[in-house]
């Protein structure tokens, strides 16, 4: 298997070294790094965010991306999605090459992860007078839960509050509207998303407490081990210089944890 491409400290403006042999095919079949990222209203370690319709997209994965592409040399497509379920479900498509996707059982199953770059805590953000304070509570009948469908986060809360009814929509957007909507009493998502989100809900309270604990990592589609020990490399070079914490903080996400050196899923 190739070593990982080495990247130099001023990893945001330089390119690497070329890529060992064969990586950039396995990388990037057609000859352009197709990076597929979730687009979403607010940003967080995987959700970039457009400043108006139809503008650039800006964020912690695109600005890895950007780095991926001018360490490789590759020209860079980002390939939008409505959420990490809607980019694990076109693994297989031919769509995508690499993304950074909160890790599961379930996305193992669909891609092979690399470097971890994130600590992924997921939780519920509840509305003003609600009866659920700690994770426990969301467990009970009649408890409506709202989530992003085939998301981490939607996954584990079904794993932790198995007598709450969960109710799959599509986008964060969507899990707002239920909200407003009186549709849901919970919003089972990461603790950043929640935080961008919770402005948008009057009186809602984020809980302490976390049902889920897991790394965001880079990833690939199945049988490229290439392309994953590349891209491996590439995250860790970008934690050790300094790069995704600068990401994080340009985003006012100074509290966001980055995972530790040697982190895997």
């Amino acid at each position: 298997m190739p070593s990982p491409i080495t990247m130099p400290m001023s990893i945001e403006t330089a390119s690497a070294e070329p890529a060992a042999a064969g990586v950039p095919g396995e990388l990037a079949p057609t000859g352009r790094l197709r990076v597929a990222v979730a687009v979403g209203p607010t940003a967080s370690a995987v959700y970039a965010i457009r400043d108006y319709p139809g503008g650039p997209l800006r964020g912690v994965t695109v600005t890895l991306a950007e780095a991926l592409a001018a360490a490789t040399g590759l020209p860079l497509d980002l390939v939008a999605f409505r959420s990490s379920g809607e980019i694990q479900a076109a693994a297989a498509s031919g769509l995508w090459d690499v993304s950074f996707l909160p890790a599961d059982d379930e996305r193992r199953r669909l891609v092979d992860f690399g470097a971890a770059y994130h600590i992924l805590q997921s939780t519920y953000l509840v509305p003003a007078g609600s009866h659920i304070h700690r994770v426990a509570d969301a467990d009970a009948a009649g408890v409506r839960i709202t989530g992003v469908r085939d998301s981490a986060s939607l996954r584990a809360s079904q794993r932790a509050a198995p007598r709450a009814t969960h109710l799959a929509v599509e986008t964060p957007e969507d899990v707002v509207a239920m909200m407003h909507g009186g549709n849901a009493d919970a919003i089972a998502m990461g603790r950043e998303a929640l935080a961008g989100l919770a402005p948008q809900i009057e009186g809602s309270q984020i809980l302490a407490e976390v049902f889920l604990t897991t790394c965001t990592a880079v990833a690939v589609p199945k049988g490229r081990p290439r392309a994953l020990a590349c891209v491996a490399g590439f995250v860790e070079d970008a934690k050790a210089c300094g790069l995704v914490r600068r990401a994080f903080d340009r985003l006012g996400l100074a509290d966001v944890m980055v995972a530790p050196p040697g982190r895997v899923p």
